[in-house]
């Protein structure tokens, strides 16, 4: 396959510059020359993503298949992995089937946008939650709502208030509107489980700086706050994350929060693939974005575009020059721009500059409450909240979901939230885990439930008969450490900070099945 052009990647930016190349050329010659690449075949609605988490709205109405939002050009879903530019030729990962595909361009615009990269705190890779995809929405609910689930069964008054203790860490738009809604939910439906009570209920929201949602300014950042602080949620500002582990949330001012349950809306990093383009063709980039010119075209290729998240993009704010921030607005704009002057330059148009002013930033904070800037203007509380709402459904694609969003909003006013689990809790046969030093691993007497691997660090097994036995990196905690029964002889506990990898009872099972069949001795 080759296209004149084709862009990668599916949010706002590229959703909206195939629009614009379908305006421009039509939908006959429009679908044979644009090609538009997405992992997923639907647009995002992104601002909403908090509220399917919190069981507000349907993951179906904060969605749009491409192939209507985009119709006139060609849809093809996949991950791109490799570009390669001297050939003009992109690397697409289609899914278990359909892999390295390639695909030939004339101009290649860039809108993937970022990744989230949880690793540089020690845990949060394996026990942090994104925000980032409904995937990750619908995921977050089930989890909450198996929390309560849990919570009212077991006895255990700790694991009780780790259970309902839900960390949100990140204190801009994404992180306050997921602490609202998580803590509406966990509110609108406590009556529905006879043995939890309200006041176990804990949600803390932790920010690195001194101060809310700091691009809306500190007025309505400490609006913000007070609001949730009244309504019963814990704000810990000037608190870095240190590390994180199965059982809690450690911060830098020394202090632990218990939780099995951690969001993350922070650690987001520039897209590998765009970054490795970047250096083999010597694209400048700044704090990993890709710098443009004012027509969204990457200085020195006149074939390379660029728009949304991962762009730098020069815009004029009321006469001061500044970066066009990552924000839903700016991308559909950008987006447009960019199909607009894409279409101009292979016609030998001219290019348009990219301006816009700047209408103002809304964040929701939960209980029909929000705050708002717009047209310099400076709203709270209700009214604020109204215009959330009807700037956000003005703004969402499609006729058809905006009526959905209207009656979900109308039946969350009247009715109590939905705990419908539609997944179950997910049986990983394999999963990564970190320990913090002298946290216990398993206690004697627990059953054994899986197979331990040591990546990095050490376990020490101390046993009731007054044994110890210690394994480093690279060794295995099984059936040694076990008694007749199946349960762990002693307390493992971790010596330094370690990484291990437990393979699940699931995998155990199937693996002696299969020994079984072969005749191979365990």
């Amino acid at each position: 396959m080759k296209f004149d052009v084709v862009i990668a990647g599916g949010g706002f930016a590229g959703a909206y510059a195939a629009r614009a190349l379908v305006k421009a050329w039509g939908k006959e010659a429009a679908q044979k020359r644009v090609a538009l690449i997405a992992e997923q075949n639907v647009l995002v609605f992104q601002p909403m993503l908090a509220e399917v988490a919190g069981s507000a709205l349907s993951p179906t109405d904060v969605v749009n298949p491409l192939r209507e939002f985009c119709a006139g050009v060609t849809v093809l879903q996949g991950r791109v992995t490799k570009i390669d530019w001297r050939a003009k030729e992109l690397v697409l990962d289609g899914g278990r089937f359909t892999r390295n595909h390639r695909v030939g361009f004339g101009h290649l615009a860039l809108t993937l946008g970022s990744v989230t990269d949880m690793s540089k705190v020690p845990g949060m890779a394996e026990y942090g939650r994104p925000l980032k995809t409904v995937a990750d929405a619908l995921r977050l609910r089930a989890a909450v709502i198996n929390r309560m689930e849990e919570a009212n069964l077991v006895e255990d008054e700790a694991l009780r208030r780790r259970l309902l203790t839900f960390v949100v860490v990140g204190g801009g738009y994404t992180g306050v509107e997921t602490a609202g809604q998580v803590f509406d939910l966990v509110r609108a439906v406590e009556p529905m489980y006879s043995r939890v009570k309200r006041d176990e209920l804990r949600v803390v929201l932790v920010h690195s700086r001194g101060e809310l949602l700091a691009e809306i300014g500190p007025e309505l950042g400490n609006y913000a706050r007070e609001a949730l602080v009244k309504r019963g949620l814990e704000i810990r500002l000037n608190s870095r994350v240190q590390e994180v582990t199965a059982s809690r949330v450690i911060l830098n001012q020394g202090d632990d929060i218990e939780t099995h349950t951690i969001i993350s809306t922070i650690g987001n990093s520039p897209n590998p693939v765009v970054a490795k383009l970047c250096d083999e063709i010597g694209v400048t980039r700044d704090r990993g974005r890709v710098v443009v010119d004012s027509n969204l075209r990457v200085k020195g290729f006149d074939e390379l575009w660029s728009a949304g998240d991962g762009a730098q993009v020069p815009w004029s704010d009321r006469g001061e020059l500044k970066d066009a921030p990552p924000t839903a607005q700016f991308a559909m704009r950008q987006g447009t721009l960019l199909g607009r002057n894409m279409a101009a330059a292979l016609s030998g148009g001219e290019l348009r500059p990219f301006t816009f002013r700047y209408l103002g930033q809304l964040a929701s904070i939960g209980a029909n409450e929000a705050v708002a800037e717009v047209m310099g203007m400076r709203f709270r509380g209700f009214i604020a909240w109204w215009m959330w709402r009807t700037i956000y459904l003005s703004k969402l694609p499609g006729l058809k979901r905006k009526l959905r969003v209207v009656v979900g909003w109308t039946f969350d006013l009247v009715f109590a939230r939905d705990i419908s689990l539609v997944l179950p809790p997910p049986e990983d046969v394999l999963r990564a885990i970190h320990l913090q030093v002298d946290e216990e691993l398993f206690a004697a007497g627990d059953l054994c439930r899986g197979v331990y691997y040591v990546r990095t660090g050490a376990v020490v097994l101390d046993c009731v008969s007054g044994e110890q036995r210690r394994y480093g990196a690279g060794d295995v905690i099984h059936r040694e450490a076990l008694d007749a029964t199946g349960c762990w002889k002693g307390q493992a506990r971790a010596t330094e900070s370690s990484d291990l990898v437990v393979f699940r009872q699931m995998a155990l099972k199937l693996l002696q099945e299969d020994l079984e069949i072969r005749g191979v001795k365990r």
